[in-house]
């Protein structure tokens, strides 16, 4: 059931984002031009304290006319690598500066229109260095209990995708132990494949 996609062409194009059309293909012979939006990279990360609570911030988007929580996230610059995009988005909207980062998850939020690709890292520290260097992007910046995001996504206080991908993804990594399934009693193969194409460059850079 693979999609054909006979050529592309840019409708419109910036320094964040490319509007195309394609011409598809689909399995019954049928054409049909499909809009999509071909997007830099974003990189954000989730970052918590001994406290069991996380860094997050309290912003309004005009696309939807709608304030919600979200983790720091922000696109990915030319020549920078994801990890180091993580920490300057954190660093830039919180001003608090992330301990170590691992790799949390990868995530393609809106992938029936775009090819948006978002890096998420996960840091257990943090360390206060002053006030946020880009104040438009937050209302407020505070550090939430974990034991809260449920409800706050409940609440429709939580509606950014790749936010509550990565928060309810740290929740299911904070379950114990015995609840969580091992691989031999899934029907399916969980295997890590490290040439999958959704590894991050810098963080097995002798792959590249």
């Amino acid at each position: 059931m693979r999609w054909q996609v006979h050529s592309e062409k840019s409708l419109y194009t910036d320094e964040w984002l490319d509007v195309r059309v394609a011409d598809v293909e689909l399995p019954d012979g049928r054409h049909l031009d499909h809009r999509l939006v071909r997007a830099a990279p974003g990189a954000g990360a989730v970052v918590t304290d001994d406290k069991d609570r996380v860094l997050l911030i309290w912003r309004h988007r005009f696309i939807t006319d709608s304030w919600g929580w979200e983790i720091p996230l922000g696109q990915v610059d030319d020549g920078e690598m994801p990890r180091a995009a993580a920490a300057r988005e954190v660093e830039e909207e919180t001003g608090w500066r992330p301990g170590p980062l691992r790799p949390l998850l990868s995530i393609q939020p809106n992938n029936g229109i775009s090819d948006d690709l978002h890096h998420i890292y996960r840091a257990e520290s943090a360390r206060h260095i002053g006030p946020p260097s880009d104040p438009w992007e937050a209302e407020r910046v505070e550090w939430v209990h974990l034991a809260g995001v449920r409800k706050l996504i409940d609440n429709g206080e939580i509606v950014c995708g790749t936010s509550m991908s990565a928060l309810l993804y740290l929740l299911a990594e904070s379950l114990p132990e015995h609840t969580v399934p091992k691989a031999a009693d899934l029907a399916f193969d969980t295997g890590y494949d490290p040439g999958r194409r959704y590894l991050l460059p810098d963080d097995l850079p002798e792959l590249f």
